[in-house]
């Protein structure tokens, strides 16, 4: 692949967009997908959210800065696709939004697209149980090892406070499933 400066200015120019953004899309679509789905939880969630990330993404490729690597943006697009979407569903079903990510993580067993074992769901039902913001640097550090200053330009917040929050996260973790019988 070409270098990342090259291939915006692809994505920017309206003679190479759309070949540009099909690479994107091919490039990207699994692991965006993956992000999404550890905060949607469900498969066909997923990939609407997914879809709609990368509209917003096509839509938005003009107005990319390059304050920061383009997949720190692409994530952060999809974090807060992912987030708005929990929420509208939360409000659609008039329940508190964590009360409906438990419900999310308990479905697990039921969904045909989940092939995760018995600790794997415990481990999904305690994420859920964490606040939005563990859980997004949970999933990142844990399941995508992005880097603390990679996350740090996805959620706009500081190293510091991103290592606090996945100590504490890994804490409320490790406590869940010591008192989850399994």
């Amino acid at each position: 692949m070409v270098d990342e400066i090259t291939f915006i200015g692809q994505l920017q120019s309206a003679q190479t967009k759309e070949k540009a953004f099909r690479t994107l899309v091919t490039n990207y679509k699994e692991r965006l997908y993956w992000h999404i789905r550890k905060i949607v939880i469900s498969h066909d969630d997923a990939d609407d959210v997914l879809q709609n990330t990368f509209i917003k993404i096509f839509k938005g490729i003009d107005k990319f800065k390059q304050e920061s690597q383009l997949y720190s943006w692409m994530y952060r697009i999809a974090t807060n696709e992912s987030i708005s979407f929990i929420n509208k569903r939360a409000r659609e079903s008039n329940v508190d939004i964590s009360d409906y990510q438990h419900s999310l993580a308990s479905n697990l067993n039921s969904d045909m697209y989940f092939d995760g074992d018995e600790i794997q769901i415990i481990l999904q039902k305690a994420i859920k149980r964490l606040p939005t913001k563990q859980q997004l640097v949970f999933n990142m550090k844990y399941f995508d090892n992005l880097k603390y200053k990679d996350i740090s330009q996805i959620l706009e917040t500081s190293e510091g406070a991103l290592k606090a929050s996945y100590f504490h996260a890994v804490r409320k973790i490790e406590e869940y499933i010591k008192n989850t019988p399994h």
